[in-house]
């Protein structure tokens, strides 16, 4: 007798400065859609360029940003947004932030999730946040139906911000390890394929030519060439306008400034000993062993 696939259900709803989660309770899927999922600062705009690149064959001059939304921020127009991918022709390709039990599932959709070591995702966050224009906290904070606190001002010191944020579950974003764990215990399912940040870097053409096959498109081997330029950082630095969310607005240096190095390890640098022993614990003890060492290292999930 076949095994029924055991599938995700969405169990609660997450609401905080940045996410709604309810705009996934009315959303209609198409069989083929594509959904990005990471927990944030973990490679979901390269992997947004990626994914754009296959479906359009290489193609330049793609605006990305417009086109493949993060349909649950909470201060985007929710209407447009419906109606904008409710017209797309193309194969949809929509990112989220939200941990797999606040998501509504498709099991005909392909889900891609994207991960990186948490030392490397706070040093991101902190760049990210630290170059972000007041004017665009205040949209955060103060667009109405905010659940919870504000959005702060992060400290100027990196491990200041760091050590908060470990100590307090991804605070004052959201709950890393959950995301993490969520996503983790379905990495088994046929429409699903996690990824780690560290493999794009150390192996890009592999990686995405895994994406290409688990997403079931087919390229010409002539356009890859293209295809493997259009998704390096070099490229993506000099068409950030076209790439980065929001067309770059919300940061100080507009587009350029959000897609920063792509570098890991930034934190050996700066972080104790003690500081990665407590991370390295705290990863252990939230993901397990197996899924702790996969974050850390990369390889296949």
């Amino acid at each position: 007798m076949l095994q029924r696939t055991s599938w995700p259900q969405k169990t609660r709803e997450l609401h905080n400065h940045h996410m709604d989660s309810t705009v996934w309770n009315d959303f209609c899927f198409r069989d083929d859609d594509i959904v990005i999922g990471t927990y944030a600062k973990s490679g979901t705009t390269w992997t947004q360029q990626i994914v754009s690149q296959l479906i359009f064959g290489g193609s330049e001059g793609i605006d990305v940003s417009t086109i493949s939304p993060w349909l649950d921020m909470r201060i985007l127009p929710r209407a447009e947004i419906t109606a904008m991918l409710e017209a797309q022709t193309h194969r949809r390709f929509i990112k989220t932030h939200l941990p797999l039990d606040a998501l509504v599932f498709s099991p005909k959709a392909k889900y891609l999730y994207i991960a990186r070591d948490g030392r490397d995702v706070a040093w991101s966050a902190h760049n990210h946040f630290t170059k972000c224009k007041d004017e665009f906290l205040a949209l955060l904070n103060d667009t109405p139906g905010r659940v919870g606190p504000p959005m702060p001002k992060l400290p100027v010191d990196v491990r200041a911000f760091f050590l908060e944020w470990m100590e307090n579950d991804g605070a004052p974003l959201w709950s890393f390890w959950e995301n993490i764990r969520t996503w983790w215990e379905y990495r088994h399912l046929p429409n699903m394929m996690l990824v780690h940040f560290a493999d794009l870097k150390r192996e890009p053409e592999r990686m995405i030519r895994d994406v290409a096959s688990f997403l079931e498109i087919e390229v010409a081997e002539e356009t890859w060439p293209v295809i493997l330029e259009h998704c390096s950082f070099d490229y993506m630095k000099r068409n950030a306008e076209k790439v980065v969310p929001l067309g770059g607005a919300p940061w100080e240096g507009g587009p350029g400034t959000f897609i920063n190095k792509g570098a890991n390890g930034q934190w050996r640098e700066v972080l104790t000993p003690e500081d990665c022993r407590r991370y390295e614990e705290l990863a252990a003890q939230q993901l397990g062993a197996e899924c702790a060492d996969w974050l850390a290292n990369g390889g296949r999930a």
